[in-house]
């Protein structure tokens, strides 16, 4: 397993050969403000060339599960990051996306920010991708800074390089909640 500082890069396919089907993993820790806990979301953004995504089907989120093509599938809503593991899965059959599609970027947001949550008291904000064959961990990146005001954090995409797939570690954070993060890529 490799673990990756922002902005740095890793070739999916040469760490793991014949990779196909991966579990992209988020997570954050389970913190409590005025009796209440995080309610974070896990989503994917399918971008085409122009960095937007093609029509709302290439949107993966709580609300819709399940990619266009079929080929992204996010395994559900956790409302409060408590336990150990990952909070929310996303699956990708990485020969499944289309073929117009550039880039699967990966999102936690804040749903409930009124409550006093942002990205500096959501703690321990990180991403893992998998290898779905075996389940072993290829890769992850762990936010290191705090980004007080930041409800939305882009913490890291799947991009193509030629017909291989490689991963980036992101951790851009900003305001404006889910809202602000479709606004971007539509």
């Amino acid at each position: 397993m490799i673990n990756l500082q922002k902005k740095q890069t890793i070739n999916l396919v040469k760490s793991a050969p014949s990779l196909n089907n991966i579990r992209v993993g988020l997570s954050w820790d389970e913190s409590v403000i005025n009796g209440q806990s995080p309610d974070c979301d896990a989503s994917v953004f399918m971008l085409g060339s122009n960095g937007k995504i093609p029509d709302e089907g290439y949107f993966v989120f709580y609300n819709s599960l399940i990619s266009t093509d079929g080929s992204v599938k996010h395994n559900g809503d956790n409302r409060t990051g408590a336990g150990d593991g990952d909070d929310e899965t996303i699956d990708i059959a990485l020969s499944s996306v289309n073929a117009s599609i550039e880039q699967l970027v990966f999102t936690i947001t804040i749903n409930n920010p009124e409550a006093g949550f942002n990205f500096s008291t959501v703690q321990n904000a990180c991403v893992k991708v998998y290898n779905a064959a075996n389940n072993s961990v290829i890769c992850q990146y762990q936010l290191a800074e705090s980004a007080p005001g930041c409800d939305s954090l882009i913490i890291g995409r799947c991009y193509r390089s030629g017909s291989e797939w490689e991963f980036e570690a992101m951790g851009q954070a900003f305001g404006g909640g889910l809202g602000a993060t479709v606004e971007l890529y539509s």
